[in-house]
């Protein structure tokens, strides 16, 4: 009678003790921070840290940008890679190259790139290594044919300052100069010459445009691409919809698309799929909806002498 008393005192024990090891347990689990992103390691603490340095890395950029240094380069030696992943990390945290999974991140990063390559190529048809070998090949308009300089009150043009396009996707007017200095926080309405002077503040200007709605029951060019905008009966009837097209019309408006198939869109989409062929993702995975050659245009031209989207 006695044995049998001390077994079960000595089973109740063990389940107690299995009890608290268990409790323990859940309780260290809910401290320790997971992620649940689509990555390969879905639900692992080791979700939580990853970066686009884990999938884009240097050889990768030179890769894309092979032509960059080239003689018949206008920026040689301004652009790098450290430039853009610093400029990137400030993003990483909102969604940039870390949405949808490690195949999306990638695929972001080429569309963005995309952009950015087309918008300062000097690449031409017989080109060495190919026109599309040439993307950061300019940090700045090389002759403006004007001022960009208009009547703001919010963002009036300062003695001295030219607005010309700069950076790595180009901006033009005071106007956006002074809303995009204010979204990095940087002076560059008074000091405009600083996309041109600096990679990493040219590459963060780039990432607020991809990264921001022009107005605010817009999306972003990202969202439009990594599937977090559902359009309205009014997106689908204007040709509207979710993918790479999209950003197109987003960042450059009517001065794209809804044009056909003109050599200004077929551009953009030429660099997105030559990077994602060289990031080994494949033209293939360029996703639906790749043009915008029928889209009505998010933010229609208001004037000829200031566009409404900027290019």
């Amino acid at each position: 009678m006695g044995r049998s008393k001390s077994w079960i005192w000595a089973a109740l024990v063990v389940v107690m003790l299995l009890l608290v090891v268990a409790e323990g347990k859940k309780i260290f689990e809910k401290k320790e921070k997971v992620c649940d992103k689509g990555w390969e390691c879905k639900n692992s603490k080791f979700c939580c840290n990853e970066t686009i340095t884990d999938f884009f890395q240097v050889y990768q950029f030179e890769n894309l940008f092979s032509k960059r240094n080239a003689p018949v380069a206008h920026a040689v030696g301004f652009w790098d890679y450290q430039s853009f992943i610093l400029a990137a990390a400030q993003y990483e945290p909102l969604g940039f190259g870390t949405t949808g999974g490690k195949h999306m991140a990638m695929k972001e990063v080429a569309a963005f790139l995309g952009h950015v390559g087309s918008k300062t190529s000097c690449g031409y048809g017989v080109a060495t290594g190919g026109p599309l070998a040439y993307g950061l090949c300019y940090n700045h308009e090389m002759s403006p044919s004007q001022s960009y300089c208009a009547d703001d009150l919010k963002y009036p043009c300062v003695d001295g300052a030219e607005y010309y396009g700069r950076g790595a996707l180009p901006v033009y007017w005071n106007s956006n100069y002074g809303i995009i200095g204010d979204g990095i926080k940087v002076d560059l309405l008074n000091h405009p010459e600083y996309l041109e002077q600096n990679a990493t503040i040219a590459f963060k200007a780039a990432l607020w445009r991809w990264m921001t709605p022009l107005n605010k029951k817009q999306p972003s060019a990202h969202d439009v691409f990594v599937g977090n905008w559902k359009p309205t009966k009014n997106d689908t009837l204007s040709k509207r919809l979710p993918g790479f097209g999209a950003t197109m019309n987003l960042l450059y408006g009517d001065l794209v698309c809804g044009q056909g198939f003109v050599d200004s869109m077929n551009n953009v989409i030429s660099h997105y799929q030559y990077y994602l062929d060289l990031m080994g993702v494949g033209r293939e995975q360029s996703g639906d909806n790749l043009d915008c050659a029928e889209q009505v245009a998010f933010n229609p031209t208001v004037a000829p002498t200031q566009p409404a989207a900027t290019s």
